[in-house]
This record gives C-alpha cells, sequence and structure tokens, in this order.
C-alpha cells in the first residue's frame, strides 16, 4: 500500500508553491547581504583597488549581468532545489556538473563563514563599547545554532529577512547622505581618475566584489518551493544584481569619499562606517547601523544555511551522499539533516582557526578570497553550459554566444587578480599566505572529484540515474510550457 504524498511536499519532499516573487528575490538579495560591502569588505576591495574600487564594481557587475543572462537560459526553462548544478549537468554532463556541484558549496558555506567572522567583529566592538568581552568562538557558536534552527523551521521566513536587511541599508544611505552633505556634494577627482590604482589592482578587487555579488543565482535553488518558478527565478537573478549594484555605486563613492582628509587609511580600517558616524559626530548612528548589520549578517547566513542544505538534498538524491541527507522534516518540510551538516562545517572551519590564533579580520579576507573561487568555477561553467543547451534546443542564436564568450571573459579577470603572473608588475603573485589559496582550492576541487568517481565505482548507475532525474525535472517542465 502506498501513502499518497501530501499537497504541499514537492517531488523533492520539500514545501511545494509557497514562495512568492518577493520571497524569492528576498532569498537572493539576502543573501548577497549589501550591507556586508560598506560595513566591512569595502576596506579589503580598498587595499587592492584604492581609489579603482569603483571601477572594480563596475567591471564585476557587467560581467554578473552576462552571467545572469547565460543562468537563465535555464532558470526560464526548468527549476529544482539543485540549482546551477542541475542546469550544468544538463549542458555539459554530470562530470562536469561535479565541479559545478562542489563549487556551489565552497562559494556558499565559505562565504557564510564571512559572514560569521564580519558578526564577530562587529559584535565584539559593540559589547566592549559598553565594556563587555566575549570570545569569538562563543559567538560563532550561538549564530551558527541560532541560524540553522531558523532554516531548519521554514524557509518562508525570507520575507522577513528582507525587511530586517532593508532597515539596514535605509540607516547606511542615511548616513551616506549625511557625509554627503558635510563633504558639500564634492566631486572626488581622485577616484574618477583612478589616481594610484592599477591594472593589478583592480583586477584583485574583482576577486571580493564577485563576492559581493555572490548569492544571486541563490533564487534558483527554490525551484520547487517558488510560485511559478519559470517567472520568478530569472526575474530576481537579474534584478537582485541590479539592486545590489546600484547600492554598491552609491555607498562605495561616498564612504572613499568620506575618508578623504582624514589621517585613517580605509583600507586598515575594520569597521568603516563606524569611523565615519564618529568622524561627523553621530556615533549613535554607527550603533544603529552595526545593531541592523548584525541581524542582516544573521539573515545572511540563514541564507545560505537554506541554499547549501538543498544543493546536499540534491546530490544526495542522486547518490552522492548517505540517503540521509536526502530526507526532509515531515512537519517543516525543510531538509533538517542537510542543514545541520552545513551548520556544522560553517562553524567548524572557523573555530578551528581561531584555536590557533588567527585574527579575525585576517580569516575574512582569506575566506573570502576561497569562496570567490567557488563563484568563479560555477559561472563559468554555467556560461559554457548555456549554449550548448539552447544548441540541443535548436534555439542557439549568435547572441547567445556572444553573451557566453563575454561573461567567460570577465569571469577570468578575477582569477587573474587572484594567481597573479610570475614577473609582472601591473599583475603581481599575490603575498603568502594568499599565494597558496588557490593550490588548496585546487586540492580541494580534486578531492571531490575523486569521491565522484570512487562513488560512480560502487554505484554504477549513479551517472545514469543523476541524467535521468535532471530530464525529469526539464521535460516536465517542458510539458506545463507547452499546456
Amino acid at each position: 500500500m502506498t501513502t499518497e504524498m501530501p499537497n504541499n511536499r514537492s517531488p523533492h519532499g520539500l514545501r511545494n508553491d509557497c514562495l512568492s516573487y518577493e520571497a524569492v528575490i528576498a532569498q537572493s538579495i539576502v543573501l548577497m547581504s549589501p550591507s556586508l560591502i560598506p560595513s566591512t569588505i569595502l576596506s579589503l576591495i580598498f587595499a587592492s583597488a584604492g581609489n579603482g574600487t569603483w571601477l572594480s564594481f563596475i567591471i564585476g557587475m557587467v560581467g554578473l549581468l552576462f552571467v545572469s543572462f547565460n543562468i537563465n537560459q535555464f532558470a526560464c526553462r526548468s527549476a529544482s532545489p539543485g540549482s546551477l548544478y542541475s542546469y550544468i549537468i544538463k549542458g555539459l554532463g554530470s562530470h562536469v556538473g561535479v565541479f559545478c556541484a562542489w563549487a556551489l558549496l565552497l562559494g556558499y558555506l565559505f562565504g557564510a563563514m564571512v559572514g560569521l567572522c564580519a558578526f564577530a567583529i562587529f559584535s565584539q566592538k559593540l559589547l566592549g563599547d559598553i565594556g563587555l568581552t566575549t570570545h569569538a568562538l562563543t559567538l560563532f557558536i550561538l549564530v551558527t545554532v541560532a541560524a540553522c534552527y531558523v532554516a531548519f523551521k521554514d524557509i518562508r521566513f525570507t520575507k522577513i529577512l528582507l525587511v530586517v536587511q532593508g532597515v539596514c541599508l535605509a540607516l547606511i544611505l542615511l548616513l551616506c547622505l549625511i557625509i554627503l552633505v558635510k563633504k558639500g556634494f564634492v566631486i572626488d577627482w581622485n577616484q574618477l581618475s583612478l589616481q594610484g590604482a592599477t591594472p593589478g589592482g583592480i583586477t584583485m578587487g574583482l576577486v571580493l566584489v564577485i563576492l559581493s555579488f555572490a548569492g544571486f543565482d541563490s533564487a534558483t535553488a527554490l525551484g520547487d518551493e517558488a510560485k511559478n518558478p519559470l517567472k520568478t527565478i530569472p526575474r530576481a537573478v537579474t534584478q537582485s544584481i541590479i539592486f545590489c549594484a546600484i547600492f554598491y555605486m552609491i555607498t562605495t563613492y561616498i564612504v572613499v569619499l568620506g575618508f578623504s582628509g582624514t589621517n585613517e587609511n580605509l583600507g586598515k580600517i575594520e569597521t568603516p562606517l563606524n569611523f565615519l558616524a564618529h568622524q561627523i559626530g553621530l556615533d549613535f548612528l554607527g550603533v544603529l547601523i552595526s545593531i541592523a548589520f548584525l541581524l542582516t549578517l544573521f539573515v545572511s547566513i540563514c541564507g545560505a544555511i537554506n541554499f547549501t542544505s538543498r544543493i546536499f538534498l540534491s546530490m544526495s538524491l542522486h547518490g552522492w551522499f548517505h540517503h540521509s541527507l536526502g530526507k526532509t522534516h515531515d512537519t517543516n518540510l525543510t531538509p533538517h539533516n542537510a542543514i545541520a551538516l552545513s551548520g556544522f562545517i560553517i562553524l567548524i572551519i572557523p573555530s578551528v582557526f581561531k584555536v590557533y590564533g588567527y585574527d579575525t579580520f585576517e580569516l575574512q579576507n582569506y575566506f573570502g578570497i576561497i569562496c570567490s573561487f567557488g563563484f568563479l568555477v560555477m559561472y563559468i561553467l554555467v556560461s559554457i553550459a548555456a549554449p550548448v543547451y539552447l544548441f540541443q534546443l535548436n534555439k542557439l542564436k549568435p547572441i547567445d554566444v556572444l553573451f557566453a564568450i563575454l561573461a567567460v571573459s570577465f569571469m577570468i579577470l578575477p582569477f587573474i587578480g587572484i594567481i597573479g603572473i610570475p614577473g609582472s608588475s601591473l599583475f603581481p603573485v599575490p603575498d603568502f599566505p594568499q599565494n597558496i589559496l588557490p593550490y588548496l582550492v585546487l586540492m580541494y576541487f580534486m578531492t571531490g572529484f575523486g569521491w565522484f568517481l570512487f562513488q560512480k565505482k560502487r554505484y554504477p548507475k549513479i551517472v545514469e540515474n543523476m541524467n535521468n532525474s535532471i530530464e525529469e525535472i526539464h521535460t516536465r517542465f517542458s510539458d506545463e510550457e507547452n499546456l
């Protein structure tokens, strides 16, 4: 006797058809956490790009808009929790899809670790201002456990999380407006003329700029849960990039302008907005921004756990991992085991480094570079897969090939910035330990691919089952589209 599937349960066991367009784009914006950039990451970007920081953002935005065009070639035709992983399997096959799956996990897990480090930095500063101290490890544990609980309870919390993000963005824009008024709306010719900026610095800045936009594609993991996914997901993918790009352009220009005339170097300040608020005598506004920012960091970590747990779920259903990761909670309809695994990984890695005495601000930089590798790999792969997929459908046009070439070209630039060119003064090889990060990432991908080959040998039908599962999804949506 078989048990019928509940009406609100998708074929993958998730809550079906429950998220509106607002909730879908909320997932992307919450995971991008745009308030993270002016609050802390901007300092790291400025340390490399200097007065060319704004140009790094423009290059990154243009490149990712080309990437979004390629992603949407898939998103407007099919939807599943597998995100870009399932897209690339459809376009380039399971063996290439393996690299995308591991890239997705690398990008979003380490991106969450960046948020975790930022949370510890801001919390310790706020508590220090009132005479209290706490260890970063304590904060790591509290935040991760709480984020896992929210992710476990209900995916529909994303709309509430977007409101929290909106409050923080409004406070940051208010501070920027006050700074601009104080400066007399002057034009910063140092920025516009790229004074002191170098091509190598701008391309190195692109590495963390990719991190700034990372998450725009996360809506693609809501294929089961989104209402009208073939329309809402593509819209969310593109519009989240445009929204955050506008915010980054405004805040980057004003924050860099705000530091002009001071004795401090933006590239060495952990909390630039607090510094600027103090400079203009509005410390209370800096405190409000910090509190709101802590909430947005929390929700971005929730978003990362939501996303990675669905990738683990898809990989488990395809036979990569133990079947328990493919189960969903009977009541909440969330992948509870995969959520627990995501939270454990996000917590354990930064905790181990803290035990060995690493500085939290430095860890934030290293984790940011590592996760950028993950995003770059998957954006390049999906951009190559898109024209191949369209060719299979007999729908390939010259403009599709052009957009794929442009997307790949733009994504290669940050790779040059990370690795450098030996002997080049324009694109120098980074100093230790950043120069070894590419090799660690390469080892990670080799290990992941080795695990896939091991599972393939144990279960020879794993590739066939994976392809059949992806094909079933695409066929289902093609049938619906033709009705």
